[in-house]
């Protein structure tokens, strides 16, 4: 349970992790609140789209459609696994559920099975829509899989949350009745759950590779770094940071810069 986070704390998060971006327009702004309050948050939810084509899909999930209006997500998970920022507040991605299964993710506990339709989740939870058609035959490429890991990490590990074992994330068709989302060859949210753990156990800057054991050498500035304090993170020097990234003040990094670490 958490106050959700800021959009630029959100985008931070998200780029901490290794997921690759793509702002969308005034996604930062473009949300539901109007209509109804937003958090506090209590996990990541993760859909499918019915849909085919990475554009498309991007426009739906932003715009909506008549009888749903958008954004329909916080972010569409594209099958090479870019993540398009679409929306940033309430949104219209997880509809009502069930409220057993909300007690179990706050208190991350083994979800009980979905039997109602009681509880307001747009409010509750951060949604991820992937491209994906839902008809059990449209495959989930290693990299989208590997993004939607890398972005529930993210925020999980942003609010403090995955300490008791359940990692915080959970499928369309784990909360409410009837949905089947995500669904598909090479997708189980047990198995997302698994990789979500293992990445924690991580700092968010080392990358893992799908087999979850090569670390890049980048690294993301998070609000209150210093160029000092990463450089003895990480095993080397501040000057020879400034020397490779070629800083012209080394006393002045902002977080969401990317620095190569050699």
């Amino acid at each position: 349970m958490a106050t959700p986070l800021s959009a630029a704390r959100f985008l931070a998060a998200l780029r901490a992790e290794g997921v690759k971006v793509v702002e969308v327009g005034n996604w930062r702004t473009h949300n539901r609140n109007h209509v109804g309050r937003w958090g506090p948050v209590h996990g990541v939810m993760i859909h499918h789209t019915v849909t085919k084509g990475t554009a498309a899909t991007v426009r739906i999930c932003r715009d909506g459609y008549s009888g749903l209006p958008g954004p329909l997500c916080h972010g569409v998970i594209a099958k090479d696994g870019t993540v398009h920022l679409v929306g940033y507040g309430r949104a219209n991605h997880a509809g009502s559920g069930d409220d057993d299964v909300l007690a179990a993710v706050i208190a991350e506990r083994n979800l009980p099975a979905d039997n109602e339709a009681n509880t307001d989740g747009n409010a509750r939870f951060y949604g991820f829509e992937c491209e994906n058609l839902g008809d059990g035959k449209d495959p989930w490429p290693a990299a989208q899989v590997d993004a939607i890991v890398r972005a529930s990490a993210a925020l999980i590990r942003a609010h403090g949350w995955g300490k008791a074992g359940n990692t915080s994330v959970i499928g369309h068709s784990e909360w409410q009745p009837g949905k089947v989302d995500p669904r598909g060859p090479g997708i189980g949210m047990n198995d997302i759950r698994r990789r979500v753990a293992a990445r924690l156990k991580s700092p968010p800057n080392r990358l893992l590779d799908t087999d979850g054991d090569a670390p890049a050498r980048s690294y993301v500035v998070q609000p209150g770094d210093t160029l000092t304090e990463i450089a003895a993170t990480h095993g080397t020097t501040a000057p020879d940071l400034a020397r490779l990234n070629a800083l012209t003040d080394p006393d002045h990094i902002e977080a969401g810069q990317i620095l190569e670490l050699g």
